[in-house]
């Protein structure tokens, strides 16, 4: 990494970065992006193909949330990485990726309350470290409804979620990706552990510091030995509120988890830095960023002058783009050239098909 933060560098989007065994084009990153657009069985489908390849420049591209298994699944029409024909669908994606030169890693992931009994093999509760109702409403197959509280896990049961991990990192392999990412992050099942706020487990789980980056750890610990460190990456969200997420003491818990993450040596560190949903930021993220011994991932509310800006005064090694790449498929170019850029379509950004997903028009095409 070299520098320091504040220190100038002469380094910018477009300049090439090896992580691990990869050689990245430049240091754009495709942000994991859920649009709910899976086929029957959860299984990636033709659509789903096009949208990666349209987007194949980029430095590197992180895969839209995958659930581990059947039970890790909170929203409808998302992918999984746990059947044959999942990954059999996820092939043709990594497939048309690689045929474009580019690079791409599935984000694994297990929303744990962030559910509902009507998405859950035979209609079970969600679990959770704990049984602690989140506040609002999800999406489901019959529209919104209220979340429910969900079931504890019983200590017995993490080791099996842990397995669930590594059997996932195999599949991903299995289907060709350069990669994986753990989904830490946004309120989901490991953020549930992380959390003072949804975790008052009183076992080895629970309670201490040490103790809630527990299952974080063996989860890494899992991928990583089943993959090599190299192609790991972990994505955390040190203060986004997404999903009725809290922590007493957020920079101390996550200047911790940070520190124990450094023990892997992983591709990356992903970090979404402030709240998702309002942009308030409010933490001190060059800690996190001075603390991580490797390449370090800044997402949320960058554009093109902001990620420049961060890349030049060593606050990222990459930066990765959401909104902004939903709307434009050839952003790399979009940005080399300074040219206009898309607009984004929220009321297409979850479910539907073709429009407002594999629609928008390249500079090529506009033109």
């Amino acid at each position: 990494m070299g520098t320091k933060p504040g220190m100038k560098t002469d380094i910018d989007l477009f300049t090439p970065l090896e992580l691990g065994p990869l050689q990245l084009a430049n240091r754009i990153v495709l942000a994991p992006l859920t649009r709910n657009r899976a086929g029957e069985g959860n299984v990636p489908q033709a659509i789903n193909v096009e949208y990666y390849r349209q987007r194949a420049s980029g430095g590197l591209l992180i895969s839209e949330a995958s659930q581990i298994s059947p039970q890790g699944v909170g929203y409808p029409s998302t992918p999984g990485i746990h059947s044959d024909a999942q990954v059999a669908g996820w092939k043709k994606i990594t497939d048309a990726v690689h045929a474009e030169g580019g690079r791409i890693f599935l984000q694994l992931w297990h929303v744990g309350r962030i559910s509902h009994p009507s998405l859950q093999p035979d209609g079970e509760l969600p679990v959770a470290p704990s049984a602690i109702e989140p506040a609002g409403e999800t999406a489901t197959y019959e529209g919104m409804q209220a979340f429910v509280t969900p079931r504890a896990l019983e200590i017995n049961e993490i080791s099996p979620i842990v397995s669930q991990y590594r059997q996932a990192a195999h599949n991903a392999n299995a289907a060709g990706f350069d990669g994986v990412e753990i989904h830490a992050a946004n309120g989901y099942l490991i953020d549930q552990f992380l959390r003072d706020g949804t975790n008052y487990r009183t076992d080895e789980y629970g309670g201490s510091l040490k103790n809630r980056v527990r299952f974080l750890i063996e989860i890494v610990k899992a991928v990583t030995a089943e993959l090599g460190s190299e192609r790991v990456g972990v994505r955390l969200s040190p203060e986004n509120g997404f999903n009725d997420i809290k922590d007493g003491q957020p920079q101390e818990t996550f200047n911790f988890i940070v520190e124990r993450l450094n023990e892997f040596k992983l591709a990356y560190l992903h970090v979404v830095e402030g709240d998702m949903v309002t942009g308030e930021r409010n933490l001190d993220y060059n800690q996190f960023r001075s603390a991580f011994q490797g390449i370090y991932i800044a997402n949320n509310r960058y554009d093109f002058e902001r990620a420049t800006e961060a890349l030049k005064t060593d606050a990222a090694d990459l930066v990765s783009f959401g909104q902004l790449y939903i709307a434009n498929p050839d952003l790399p170019e979009r940005f080399a050239k300074g040219a206009k850029l898309n607009v984004p379509d929220p009321d297409t950004f979850y479910g539907g098909g073709e429009h407002g997903y594999t629609d928008y028009p390249s500079l090529e095409e506009g033109s």
